[in-house]
C-alpha cells in the first residue's frame, strides 16, 4: 500500500480516481442545489430521501469522501512538488498559456478549496445531517435544508466567501482537469488543447450552477415557487 502512495504510477492513479470521484461530486451537488433554486419543498424531498435510504447515503459518502481525498491528497502532492521542483510542480509537457497562471498558483487555489470546504461542512452538513443525528436543536431544523440554504446565502458575506471559494473552484478544476489527463499520458498537442476547452467548459458550467444558486438567494429572487 505504502508503494501506492510513493510511486509515480501510484500517484498517477490515486489522482486519476479520486478526480472522478470530485467530478461527480460536484455535478451532483450542483444539481441538487439548482433544484432548491425551483422549490424549497422538492429540495427538502431529495434531502429526505438521501439522508433515509442507505444505498443514496452511502453514495453520497463515497462521493464526498473521495472528493475530501483528492483535495487533500493533492494538496499534498503540490507542497512536495514545490519543495522538490520548484515552480515545476506538475509532469506535464505542454501548457497552454491561458492557465499558465493556475498552473502557478494551484497550492494557494487548493487552500482555498479546502477552506471552503470546511465553510460549507461548517454551515450545511453540521446543522443538518449531524445535528440530525445528534439530536441538536437549532433556530432552523435540520431536516429544512431549504430554510438553511436561505438563511446563509441571504448573509452578504456569505456570499461573497462562496463566490470566491467558486472562483479558485473554476481555476483550480480547470487546470487539474487537462493536467491530469496529460499526466496519464495523453498530452499531444492535438488532444491538449481539446481537454483544454472540455476542462473549461465542465468546470464553467458547474461553478456558474452553484454561483447562480448563491447569488439567487442572495438578492432574494430564490425559490422561484
Amino acid at each position: 500500500m505504502s508503494n501506492l502512495f510513493s510511486s509515480s504510477i501510484g500517484k498517477k492513479l490515486i489522482m486519476s480516481v479520486t478526480g472522478l470521484f470530485l467530478v461527480l461530486f460536484l455535478l451532483f451537488h450542483m444539481s441538487m442545489n439548482l433544484v432548491a433554486a425551483f422549490s424549497g419543498e422538492a429540495y427538502n424531498a431529495v434531502c429526505e430521501f438521501l439522508g433515509t435510504n442507505w444505498y443514496a447515503l452511502a453514495g453520497t459518502a463515497v462521493l464526498a469522501l473521495g472528493f475530501i481525498f483528492h483535495i487533500i491528497y493533492a494538496f499534498v502532492l503540490s507542497v512536495k512538488n514545490r519543495k522538490a521542483r520548484g515552480a515545476d510542480r506538475y509532469s506535464v509537457t505542454v501548457k497552454p498559456k491561458s492557465v499558465e497562471w493556475a498552473s502557478q498558483n494551484m497550492l494557494v487555489l487548493g487552500l482555498i478549496v479546502i477552506l471552503g470546504v470546511v465553510l460549507h461542512l461548517s454551515q450545511f452538513w453540521y446543522k443538518m445531517m449531524f445535528a440530525e443525528l445528534a439530536g441538536i436543536e437549532n433556530s432552523i431544523s435540520a431536516t429544512d435544508g431549504a430554510a438553511w440554504i436561505k438563511f446563509y446565502f441571504s448573509q452578504p458575506v456569505v456570499a461573497v466567501l462562496y463566490i470566491v471559494w467558486l472562483a479558485a473552484l473554476w481555476f483550480h478544476v480547470t487546470h487539474g482537469f487537462w493536467s491530469a489527463i496529460q499526466t496519464i499520458g495523453w498530452n499531444n498537442n492535438i488532444w491538449v488543447e481539446r481537454w483544454e476547452c472540455i476542462s473549461r467548459i465542465f468546470a464553467t458550467v458547474v461553478c456558474v450552477g452553484f454561483a447562480v444558486v448563491v447569488l439567487g438567494f442572495a438578492i432574494g429572487i430564490f425559490p422561484l415557487c
